[in-house]
């Protein structure tokens, strides 16, 4: 059995997943708007709702994995 060392984040890496977070929280929102207006338009370019659905749901799965993971490192420190 393979044992790993965790090691507890720094202030530094805890800043560097903020700084991430809010970069990424901008594109989504910027996703969500973007899906929203394509919604609007339908049935014009309704072939590429599938894709920006699934990209707009991908991009705030990962946010939340991140709020999770800073959450988690917030604690421990």
């Amino acid at each position: 059995m393979v044992q790993t060392i965790v090691k507890p984040p720094t202030p530094e890496t805890i800043a560097e997943l903020k700084k991430t977070i809010r970069k990424l929280n901008s594109k989504a929102g910027q996703m969500k708007m973007d899906l929203h207006d394509l919604a609007e338009g339908l049935p014009t370019d309704y072939e590429t709702l599938i894709e920006e659905a699934t990209k707009t749901y991908d991009i705030y799965r990962q946010l939340a994995e991140l709020r999770q993971q800073l959450k988690t490192w917030e604690e421990s420190s």
